[in-house]
């Protein structure tokens, strides 16, 4: 790998003392003051990897980030920020920076970044080395194909040589002469089916033959001489064809094609039969070499540690390997935009598509979906497949799942995102927090209660949702342990719209509840799982507060008991969400709130009612709204309790 690192920082200090920790880890450091500078060196000398302060005179960090992914999408930019750019480190991320360290640099993080840069540029190419070799294999045996195909063709050509070799039948010593130079076995047989003439080849390899019986040479003939080709030709007056084992002198046996031609005399009468045996055992010993060799490309195709599939112009799948079988199902035929992404098409930005396009490989990296449901990191990797005549008739694909890689760098960057959803939340709420106690203060002052109780409610909603960060956050930091109990299903209901009721009527929003008779109990954490169908609930408001195409904004609440599971469902008539939003409406910091959400909620309710042995429907389309189904079974199942018996008594999150 290219040890060259570009470190651009306007800090003439940082330059220096940054070089100098690089430079001992063994890197050539190029340094730049600006982002002009460093477009200049980073186009002459083309460093693998990049390290750019985010704010910087003229080129800021995050233009010379696009710059360079734009000229050289495969360079790993690492971004120094300090403690306010939170912002502008999480935009670099979604603008493909590998990582992120924050003023002043720790040298334990700064080898971190370091060293996932480096393993993503050491597995990028480990894969284009696999595939280029892949696509060498594939050369080298259809080459041998067409070698096999065009020797195979033999036959045909030396039936029309026979055909030829009649007009020489009146001159026969002039023939012979020509026969001694042909590349098979040639002789000539009379009406005794007696050999009279051979060419050399024959003689050298067969034995002289000359009056021996017609089919003498052959195994299979035995002593049958009906059985003989040229027999055959003599009965019927026309050249025959077929294949035979010949006896060599050596003792060998060798399979050959054979042609018989009838040789006429002046006044046309059959006199002599002309035979030419061609030695086909180098085309046997291609084809079984060619039935070896696709055993061996095909145990590779399937054995690759990695999806491998051929798509043809149309995007369809003409070839999965075993693993993309076992991951995506049976797809053949299907598009591949259907199979990843349940898209009805083609994805933005396709890497098959641009082969296509250009005849060059392209890389890309995406996130698909198995047909198990399971969501997957891929790098991928397509390579062009030509016919002879230089067209493009496939494109091979490559996928490797880097999911767990993925995992990892995100547990480490996921305390940045956390750290910048949380410093947006609290700030928030204490700007709340101040303007309630401030109406309360001047109530207090001015002895006005309207202005005291409107302070008031004003902190307890700022309370409300401290609390509601603070149970998000210990969920998301470890999973805390049940506290089940009985409780009253109909009350916990009553409860649990008291809590969301004065917000819907505040936003003019019509909020309907129904409840069936005879509820009765179930075995629950009461706190937690309020908890859950709140953030529930308010997704629910805000996406019906962000349709505003609508008359009439609902949201209705329907409690039910179906056998031994209690059933809680939230219909709103929303913007809804389309099928990428639902795939990924349950992954962690994933939000279409922009800085608004923290995609913490909707996680952490899932990972709740999960806890409890339950589980979450989620119908949807985009403009119609959303329904959301939460199962809660009515007594935890056996394995939770082990569970909680085996973790010891639960305790509160402090």
């Amino acid at each position: 790998m290219d040890k060259k690192i570009l470190l651009v920082d306007d800090e003439e200090g940082i330059r220096k003392v940054l070089g100098i920790s690089l430079a001992d880890s063994g890197y050539e450091v190029l340094t730049a003051e600006n982002g002009e500078q460093a477009l200049r060196l980073f186009r002459k000398n083309r460093p693998p990897i990049v390290m750019t302060d985010i704010k910087m005179p003229g080129i800021d960090g995050i233009s010379l980030l696009q710059k360079i992914k734009s000229e050289l999408p495969d360079t790993e930019v690492i971004m120094i920020t300090g403690h306010g750019d939170m912002e502008l480190a999480i935009k670099s991320l979604q603008l493909q920076a590998i990582d992120f360290v924050t003023k002043p640099i720790n040298d334990d993080v700064l080898e971190i970044a370091l060293n996932r840069a480096t393993e993503k540029i050491t597995m990028r190419e480990q894969l284009r080395q696999y595939t280029e070799n892949l696509e060498s294999l594939v050369k080298e045996q259809s080459a041998k194909l067409v070698k096999a195909e065009r020797l195979a063709a033999v036959g045909q050509a030396i039936e029309g040589l026979s055909t030829a070799i009649r007009g020489i039948a009146g001159d026969l010593e002039g023939g012979i002469r020509y026969f001694n130079e042909m590349p098979c076995f040639v002789s000539i047989h009379n009406r005794d089916l007696k050999i009279v003439e051979t060419n050399q080849l024959f003689k050298q390899r067969l034995g002289n033959g000359v009056g021996s019986n017609s089919w003498d040479i052959y195994k299979q003939v035995g002593q049958k001489p009906e059985n003989c080709l040229v027999a055959r030709t003599f009965q019927t007056g026309k050249g025959q064809r077929g294949r035979e084992i010949v006896r060599c002198k050596d003792g060998r046996e060798l399979p050959v094609m054979i042609h018989t031609a009838p040789i006429q005399n002046k006044e046309g009468e059959l006199e002599l039969v002309l035979e030419i045996a061609a030695d086909i055992s180098e085309v046997h010993r291609l084809q079984e070499e060619l039935r070896t060799t696709q055993q061996r490309y095909q145990q590779l195709f399937d054995e690759a540690p990695c999806y491998i599939s051929v798509q043809d112009r149309d995007l369809r799948l003409t070839a999965t390997n075993r693993r993309f079988k076992e991951d995506f199902g049976e797809q053949k035929q299907s598009h591949c935009f259907e199979v990843y992404k349940n898209r009805g098409e083609p994805c933005p930005n396709c890497p098959v598509a641009k082969t296509f396009s250009d005849g060059k490989s392209h890389q890309s990296e995406m996130v698909v979906t198995s047909a198990h449901g399971e969501q997957y990191n891929v790098l991928i990797w397509t390579a062009p497949i030509r016919n002879a005549a230089g067209e493009i008739i496939q494109v091979m694909e490559m996928m490797t799942n880097i999911t767990q890689i993925r995992q990892l760098q995100d547990h480490l960057t996921s305390l940045g995102f956390l750290i910048s959803s949380i410093s947006h939340g609290i700030k928030g709420l204490l700007t709340g927090l101040d303007g309630g106690m401030y109406l309360i203060q001047k109530g207090v002052e001015r002895k006005q209660d309207d202005k005291i109780k409107e302070g008031w409610d004003v902190v307890q909603l700022m309370v409300d949702r401290i609390r509601s960060l603070v149970q998000n956050i210990l969920f998301y930091a470890k999973e805390r342990q049940l506290h089940a109990e009985k409780v009253d299903v109909l009350g916990f209901a009553e409860d649990l719209c008291l809590t969301v009721v004065h917000k819907t009527d505040a936003h003019g929003i019509e909020f309907t509840k129904h409840f069936a008779p005879s509820l009765g109990s179930f075995e629950v954490d009461a706190n937690v799982v309020r908890t859950a169908l709140i953030n529930i609930l308010e997704n629910a408001l805000e996406a019906v507060t962000a349709d505003k195409t609508k008359d009439t904004r609902r949201i209705s609440l329907e409690v039910r008991r179906e056998k031994k599971t209690v059933v809680f469902e939230i219909r709103d008539n929303g913007i809804g969400m389309d099928q990428e939003t639902m795939e990924n409406l349950f992954t962690l910091f994933f939000s279409t709130k922009g800085h608004a959400g923290t995609g913490l909620g909707l996680y952490v309710a899932e990972k709740v009612i999960q806890q409890h042995g339950g589980n979450i429907e989620v119908e949807s389309s985009a403009g119609e709204g959303s329904r959301f189904q939460v199962s809660l079974p009515v007594s935890l199942p056996p394995s939770i309790r082990k569970a909680m018996k085996t973790a010891g008594p639960a305790t509160a999150p402090r």
